[in-house]
């Protein structure tokens, strides 16, 4: 017992005097990082409905009388590819110990959320005029975050110092934006009698949420106070929607937001939805995405929560100057 305590303090003791030598060689310091990241995803998910559509690729084929699906791709994937930028103040505490605050702005690539071709949409008797449907969605998010994190140095070697860190990221705005493009055909007989394309543009806004980081880099001093910088980083979380809205609405190219109800405009995320919410699937009287027969068209739409995730591996690559 009293080996392993003198084991102990021998230990403690080589510590203090390591800390005290590093910090003689290379006092307390601020630093300041300016960088540019390409992020490609890690991880790929379903992605959640859109505007009632599964997040499937489909392809329909045939008449108004036998008008079936014949092909049905689920689509996959993850908000975690695209570009960031970002400045960074950090300050070392030693040679070996330091921490970071990160503000970076990112956006990601575009990712097709949900595709349908030639689908039937809808028959007027009166007419026998048949309407087909085929859309687009695209998603996009753009977000601002705070990653604050503890960075240890390896060791200076010919110029380049290798360093770690971990450390949490903090979203603190952003949104998942989806723009959809709709074109209706409609027909009687064989003969085309009508074209409408639709463009909607929805806003999603998420809940707060936290993720994790980790990154692997070195530097390379360049001069007395400037080095340049190249980072490995991994990074992993998920975002739930909150709230959506539609903001902007065309048809044929002219704006037709106006046209739009409360309940086609805005909706509400819910962990559960049961028979007071504003929700088809529960309440067949109430409102629906894309027809205006409801019996409260003046509530938002009501739906279940889901959710997307940023999960990536990324290059970045910058400047670093110390004070």
């Amino acid at each position: 017992m009293k080996k392993n305590l003198f084991l102990l303090g021998l230990l403690v003791c080589s510590m203090a005097t390591m800390a005290q030598t590093e910090k003689a060689e290379k006092p307390e310091s601020w630093y300041f990082k300016l960088g540019g990241s390409y992020f490609n995803q890690t991880a790929s998910t379903e992605f959640p409905e859109v505007g009632g559509q599964a997040p499937n690729r489909d392809v329909y084929s045939g008449t108004l009388t036998n008008n079936k699906l014949v092909s049905r791709e689920s689509i996959t994937g993850s908000f975690g590819q695209g570009f960031r930028s970002g400045i960074t103040a950090g300050y070392r505490f030693s040679t070996r110990l330091g921490v970071e605050m990160s503000a970076n702005y990112y956006i990601s690539n575009s990712k097709t959320m949900a595709q349908t071709t030639d689908r039937l949409y809808g028959y007027d008797p009166a007419t026998t005029a048949a309407t087909y449907i085929s859309f687009t969605a695209e998603g996009q998010i753009k977000a601002f975050d705070l990653a604050p994190s503890i960075v240890m140095f390896l060791g200076d070697a010919h110029g380049f110092e290798p360093y770690t860190k971990v450390g949490v990221i903090v979203p603190i705005h952003g949104t998942l934006d989806i723009k959809t493009d709709r074109e209706l055909l409609t027909y009687v007989g064989a003969n085309q009698v009508a074209k409408n394309n639709i463009y909607s543009k929805d806003v999603v806004k998420p809940n707060p949420t936290i993720g994790f980081m980790a990154a692997l880099g070195t530097s390379y001093k360049l001069g007395k106070r400037i080095s340049a910088f190249a980072e490995l980083e991994y990074r992993n979380f998920t975002v739930h929607g909150k709230t959506k809205e539609t903001t902007e609405y065309t048809v044929n190219g002219q704006d037709a937001l106006a046209t739009r109800n409360t309940s086609q405009r805005y909706t509400n995320y819910h962990k559960k939805l049961d028979v007071n919410s504003n929700n088809v699937l529960f309440n067949p009287n109430t409102a629906t995405p894309d027809t205006a027969d409801t019996t409260r068209p003046n509530d938002k739409m009501d739906e279940l929560s889901s959710y997307v995730g940023i999960s990536g591996l990324g290059l970045t690559l910058g400047v670093k100057y110390s004070l």
